[in-house]
């Protein structure tokens, strides 16, 4: 029986291998179209091996979704790096969206796109989905405190309408254009600058 550490996979070469290869497939094809057959095969171990690292499945979409997630926070940091203001940091959201529409191109976002294809209620992915989207609006809502937003809850749940919608819309038109136009709807929302 395969050990809880290599169940986590990216601890050998063979788990890497497996997970980068499941990654690609599940967001090129979707999840249910993407068989461990298939992904076995294209990363070049066998069927016991993959069971080996993740323990079914599920296992290795929860671990494709948890190598996401933590991609994301790590390059939208990259983006936050040096932004000061909370109107920098926000447009740094949409720009680091954009970055993400583009890199796949425009199939939408990883996690909606798992999200429609994960219907059972306990499925270990559903809570890193929701894990993952509720840290994007708790993100959006400390930009929304530190810019003096009256109610900074419902602005950050109008700007994640924005940011979702948005990236929904790129990816049924291929093109970036909604995401800019809602950058500029975000941005509408920020309080007014005092008069001097």
């Amino acid at each position: 029986m395969a050990s809880t550490q290599r169940r986590s996979g990216g601890t050998s070469p063979a788990g890497d291998r497996i997970l980068a290869t499941a990654s690609q497939l599940f967001y090129e094809r979707g999840i249910r179209a993407t068989g461990v057959n298939t992904i076995a095969e294209q990363a070049a171990v066998t069927k016991v091996t993959l069971y080996a690292h993740f323990g079914s499945k599920d296992g290795l979409v929860a671990a494709h979704l948890r190598a996401r997630d933590q991609r994301w926070w790590t390059e939208l940091h990259e983006f936050l790096a040096g932004r000061t203001s909370a109107e920098e940091r926000l447009k740094a959201m949409f720009d680091a969206y954009q970055a993400w529409a583009l890199e796949g191109g425009f199939r939408g976002c990883g996690f909606v796109n798992a999200a429609t294809e994960i219907t059972t209620p306990d499925h270990p992915g559903r809570a890193i989905i929701s894990d993952h989207k509720e840290g994007i609006r708790r993100y959006l809502e400390s930009f929304a405190t530190e810019a003096g937003c009256t109610d900074p809850a419902e602005v950050a749940d109008e700007w994640f309408l924005l940011l979702e919608g948005a990236m929904v819309t790129a990816a049924l038109r291929q093109s970036a254009e909604p995401l800019h136009r809602a950058r500029q709807a975000a941005l509408r929302l920020l309080p007014s600058p005092s008069p001097e």
